[in-house]
């Protein structure tokens, strides 16, 4: 068996006391020291963090401005649809004009091809009823191809000699030998 070994009562007292200032002074060192470690496990923290949170961040605010314009969208688009419920009268009143064009078209278009075939029928009666109390002769016509023949060799001569501008006198004496002639045939 072993000798336990007497201690003296100053020592277990030293001993206890030594014990006592060792855990105070590692817990004051704890304390000390804790702080300034938690501080930098949160700062480890952070760095590993917050690239991704600013990235979420950026994300979150670009759909907030994409969401913002939708829904000025979509209210524009209720507007749009309010009014469009207000303005079924007008459509209503537009619907009905277009009716009454098309009626009042198809009745125009009635009343020409009516008077068409009113004229067409006129004619045609008017004309039977002349053509058959009337019996036309037309005389016989002299013939003229020799009058223009003969005026044709005058012109033709007095553009190739040339006196056009010195027999003015002439021309216009020939000219009103046409005339005449030509009034003569009619």
């Amino acid at each position: 068996m072993r000798k336990q070994k007497k201690m003296e009562p100053g020592s277990d007292l030293n001993f206890k006391a030594k014990k006592t200032s060792e855990k105070l002074s590692e817990n004051v060192h704890i304390f000390a020291n804790d702080p300034s470690l938690a501080f930098f496990r949160i700062q480890e923290h952070i760095r590993k963090v917050l690239p991704a949170i600013l990235e979420k961040r950026a994300e979150v605010l670009s759909l907030q401005s994409n969401l913002q314009g939708h829904c000025f969208d979509m209210e524009y688009g209720v507007q749009a649809l309010k009014s469009i419920e207000k303005s079924e009268n007008t459509f209503y009143n537009i619907q009905e004009i277009l009716k009454t064009s098309i009626f009042l078209k198809q009745q125009l278009k009635y009343e020409e091809s009516r008077k068409k075939t009113k004229k067409e029928s006129i004619k045609n009666s008017v004309y039977k009823r002349f053509s058959a109390h009337l019996a036309l002769e037309l005389p016989d016509l002299p013939d003229f191809s020799g009058v223009m023949r003969d005026t044709t060799q005058r012109m033709e001569t007095i553009i190739a000699t040339g006196q056009g501008l010195t027999n003015i006198s002439t021309t216009q004496s020939n000219s009103t030998e046409l005339q005449r002639s030509h009034t003569t045939l009619h």
